[in-house]
């Protein structure tokens, strides 16, 4: 009984570089590789959403700078609307937001363009099956980005009662209101205000409302 040899068929490549001289290199080291088929080339994020809609490649290698529609929006566009799409991302440096950037965009690998030519292929075979590829830098990169402290929240720097009158701001009271509602004086809620201000290095009470809303501070009790 003869044996049926199943060929795998090769991983369709689109190449996303503003270098054509880069993109001829990659070109020339890929194609020497069977396992790995280049369908197309774009000199930008705009060209190369429209080449993965009319190619649907299996993986779409591409730089991080380049011109017009900057690389993250590209990645998570590519894999909001083609999902069975992957994308890699070639760049020449790893720095620390840049990774996590592009890795919340939706990129499944991430390696650096002094990258050795099997491990180039490596990666782009392990993204195309749909797993993780870091280069040893980026995952440095991304480590120490994690292991940093957060920044602290500003109203970390108010007392409570400079919490509530930033609260009341956030409502849109008056100081004569603030005063009525915490039983001071409007010249001490004026003091108040000021210290708020100073501390939030903000110029004005609209300032203050505003960030209140942003975090939060106007839904909370008080």
């Amino acid at each position: 009984m003869n044996e049926q040899v199943v060929v795998s068929a090769p991983t369709r490549v689109l190449l996303v570089d503003d270098h054509a001289i880069v993109r001829e290199g990659l070109r020339a080291l890929l194609d020497q590789t069977d396992s790995l088929q280049i369908v197309g080339e774009a000199a930008d994020g705009t060209a190369a959403l429209e080449l993965v809609r009319q190619l649907r490649p299996d993986i779409v290698l591409m730089d991080f700078k380049m011109p017009g529609l900057p690389a993250a929006d590209a990645i998570r566009t590519i894999r909001a609307q083609y999902p069975a799409t992957q994308v890699l991302v070639l760049t020449s440096y790893a720095e620390d937001a840049q990774v996590e950037q592009v890795l919340r965009a939706g990129a499944l690998g991430y390696v650096i363009k002094s990258i050795v030519a099997a491990d180039l292929v490596r990666a782009i075979a392990t993204v195309a099956r749909g797993e993780a590829w870091l280069h040893a830098e980026a995952q440095r990169s991304l480590v120490n980005r994690m292991r940093r402290p957060a920044d602290p929240s500003p109203l970390a720097l108010l007392t409570e009662r400079e919490l509530s009158i930033l609260r009341l701001l956030a409502k849109g009271k008056s100081n004569r209101e603030i005063g009525r509602v915490l039983h001071l004086t409007e010249g001490t809620v004026k003091g108040y205000v000021s210290k708020v201000l100073a501390k939030l290095k903000l110029t004005d009470r609209t300032q203050a409302a505003l960030l209140a809303v942003r975090l939060g501070v106007d839904r909370e009790d008080g």
